[in-house]
């Protein structure tokens, strides 16, 4: 808890900074929302958000301010938790669509304590928004501090982490296509929870078909030193434990409810992605086990065809230019092995096949920022693999938040 107290301070140090450069410069905005969330620890959280930014500037100013501070209603052991992300602009290398920047994010909520320190650059040589370079070199130190907001707590350990990572991404856009490629690295730096290195590599591609149909493919590729902490691990189904706490919808137990969870029926998509094998995932977290590998290579095809609902929605006012529905069959391959063992730590590789739906949602919250909100029906009704009993062909179906291809 030593950590925490430098909390207080750090804030202090901020505003106060920040304070006298405002002072000397354009007038200063703060623009505030209400925040409303819930998960079965701290009941509903009750919170006031902020974006604060000099006047006149379209969040590509000085002095970027957002932050956030919640209340819990049942009074768990901190009923007050925040988050604070401070964005600061270098002028000697930032230009128009090419900025560089200093970015602080501490936050304390959900039973997990992060605080970050980043620089970025974005380079982008013309006016087209999907055509450009990024760079992020970070460190951050964090701990889960409280096991009970956690859906399944095997897969978490309570030690800090030191992280010292980089980011690349390039994007680029043509008539017919659009292309993403990013690759993460970390590198633990703190003995007590154990050095490890994680590295993830993830292309996505889209490609504009004839008559509405599109094809869209992704390749993932993650691998870790054989001491990589479980939350850093690769299920075959699910999307890495630590990238949970990126979506408020998957933070905190209860959020999704966790009978939704237990029984399978619920997914949160992300790295290897056999969405197919889900149960199976779960099963073995049900029985207190890891499912996860250390290293994991996989492959993801999604094929859209039109549909008459998704038409129907596209030509209703307003509600046509925040949302999309999409229909698609899918293919999902992969093979999740142990770094640094020889025998019974490899699995064969495997598949899953089905169709699904998509309903995406870009809707402006009161702050101007853009809250996607990814929502699937799928059905993987073949597993090239299945558990005694089951049958390869066989009706199977879930529910997802998020998804592996956000364009």
């Amino acid at each position: 808890m030593a950590n925490f107290r430098l909390i207080p301070i750090l804030l202090l140090f901020i505003t106060i900074g920040s304070s006298s450069v405002f002072a000397q410069n354009d007038p200063y905005k703060f623009s505030f929302a209400p925040d409303l969330w819930y998960n079965d620890v701290d009941g509903i959280r009750l919170g006031l958000r902020t974006f604060g930014e000099v006047q006149g500037s379209f969040k590509d100013g000085p002095h970027r301010l957002d932050a956030g501070i919640w209340v819990s209603t049942w009074i768990p052991v901190l009923p007050v938790s925040y988050y604070l992300s401070f964005t600061e602009p270098i002028p000697a290398i930032t230009d128009f669509n090419n900025e560089g920047s200093i970015q602080i994010v501490t936050s304390v909520r959900t039973g997990y304590a992060q605080h970050r320190l980043q620089f970025n650059k974005r380079w982008q040589p013309g006016f087209d928004e999907y055509d450009y370079q990024e760079l992020a070199i970070y460190f951050s130190q964090s701990k889960m501090f409280d096991s009970e907001y956690r859906p399944f707590e095997q897969i978490w350990q309570n030690d800090w982490t030191s992280i010292a990572g980089i980011v690349l991404l390039k994007s680029f856009n043509t008539e017919k296509t659009r292309f993403e490629a990013t690759l993460d690295v970390k590198q633990n730096l703190n003995t007590e929870s154990g050095s490890f290195s994680v590295a993830t590599l993830e292309l996505i591609q889209k490609i504009e078909l004839n008559s509405g149909f599109k094809l869209r493919l992704r390749s993932f590729t993650g691998v870790g030193s054989d001491n990589t902490l479980p939350e850093y691990q690769f299920f075959s189904s699910l999307d890495s434990p630590a990238n949970w706490l990126n979506n408020g919808i998957s933070r905190a137990k209860g959020t999704i409810p966790q009978p939704w969870l237990n029984a399978g029926s619920f997914h949160v998509g992300g790295s290897a992605n056999l969405r197919g094998y889900l149960n199976q995932d779960i099963d073995a977290l049900s029985e207190n086990l890891n499912p996860m590998f250390t290293s994991i290579i996989s492959g993801n095809l999604e094929l859209e065809f039109p549909n008459p609902l998704g038409k129907a929605l596209s030509n209703v006012p307003y509600v046509g230019d925040v949302s999309e529905l999409r229909s698609y069959s899918f293919l999902d391959i992969g093979k999740g092995g142990f770094v640094n063992t020889n025998d019974g730590n490899e699995t064969d590789v495997i598949a899953d096949a089905g169709i699904g739906l998509q309903l995406s949602l870009n809707i402006p919250d009161y702050l101007g920022k853009d809250r996607g909100i990814f929502i699937r029906y799928e059905v993987p009704f073949w597993l090239s693999e299945v558990g005694v009993g089951d049958s390869n062909f066989s009706f199977r179906q879930l529910i997802g938040v998020g998804a592996i291809f956000a364009f």
